[in-house]
């Protein structure tokens, strides 16, 4: 029996590194609070939906949009942990993850503000990009065990 992986299973954990980069790199621009950065990581009409449902259409509406966030609050950064990339083709990628964050000048996570990103990327000239990103919040209505439950996983994280 053969144990080596085939060329398809390196090509898709290759992929899955990239995408997952792009995730990190994503959430590391937001971090620094760094909009054009954020914005350069979409496709030129991509969507983003924020967590207040808020929708952003094309690089320029989430670079502008994000900019008047940073300008006028002061963002807490996010905590995250990748669930899963699961592959359409070869060229398109769904990530889902859970995220938390702490509020600035605190040291634990607000599970208020937990929630559960999903993101779809495209690969086009040998580049990832997102087309889209939608941060939905992981209130678990009347099942307050659920979100300590993440809460206490994503505090794993912080040490």
């Amino acid at each position: 029996m053969n144990t080596q992986p085939s060329r398809s299973q390196d090509i898709s954990s290759a992929a899955e590194i990239e995408v997952r980069a792009l995730y990190h790199h994503l959430l590391d621009s937001w971090n620094n609070r760094d909009a054009s950065v954020y914005a350069s990581l979409f496709i030129e009409d991509a969507d983003v939906i924020g967590f207040d449902g808020s929708q952003m259409t094309g690089q320029a509406e989430i670079a502008s949009t994000l900019q008047q966030i940073f300008a006028e609050h002061q963002t807490a950064p996010y905590i995250s942990k990748v669930r899963n990339v699961r592959f359409l083709t070869s060229e398109v990628a769904i990530l889902r993850a859970i995220v938390g964050m702490v509020p600035p000048g605190q040291t634990d996570i607000n599970p208020a503000v937990n929630a559960i990103q999903t993101l779809v990327a495209v690969k086009s000239d040998d580049k990832w990009r997102i087309v889209q990103f939608q941060n939905t919040p992981a209130q678990f209505h009347g099942r307050p065990e659920l979100v300590e439950r993440m809460t206490d996983e994503l505090r794993q994280l912080l040490t």
